[in-house]
């Protein structure tokens, strides 16, 4: 076994960098410095691939416009004073509230947040359900996410 470059103890040793210079330390030198991953310490076991689930994709509801016209006018504030508060431009509260621009996922949560509304919906793909049991990278755990998910 190699001996610490710190201490001189026989050690399983670990790359790590003290005061600049790379040094071979052992368990309790290595706290002295920054340790450096090498290609070899750094793999992980690799992990079976597992069955992709559907998950739910989010959108923006159609009538978004309408929406956020009459939520700013129920709380009796103007386009300006809007866009003030959610720290956006008047040009872009207008063209949203006019259907010429669709609000990305941000500028939609700050909206719902402020507003107090719900623009972004959420929508479950069609799983098909059926499980090939013959496939090699099929777990115990996938079979369970798909049991919790009936």
């Amino acid at each position: 076994m190699p001996n610490c470059e710190m201490c001189g103890v026989e050690d399983v040793l670990v790359n790590a960098i003290v005061e600049g210079s790379t040094l071979q330390l052992c368990r309790r030198c290595k706290e002295f410095g920054d340790v450096i991953e090498t290609a070899q310490e750094s793999r992980a076991p690799q992990k079976k691939p597992h069955i992709k689930l559907p998950e739910p994709e989010e959108f923006i509801v159609e009538d978004y416009s309408l929406k956020l016209k009459d939520s700013r006018e129920k709380l009796g504030i103007t386009q300006k004073e809007l866009a003030k508060k959610i720290n956006e431009k008047e040009s872009v509260i207008h063209k949203l509230e006019s259907g010429h621009m669709k609000p990305n996922m941000t500028l939609a949560a700050k909206l719902e947040k402020f507003l107090g509304l719900k623009l972004i919906a959420q929508y479950m793909p069609e799983d098909k359900g059926r499980i090939d049991f013959k496939d090699k990278a099929l777990t115990i755990g996938d079979l369970v996410k798909l049991k919790k998910k009936d």
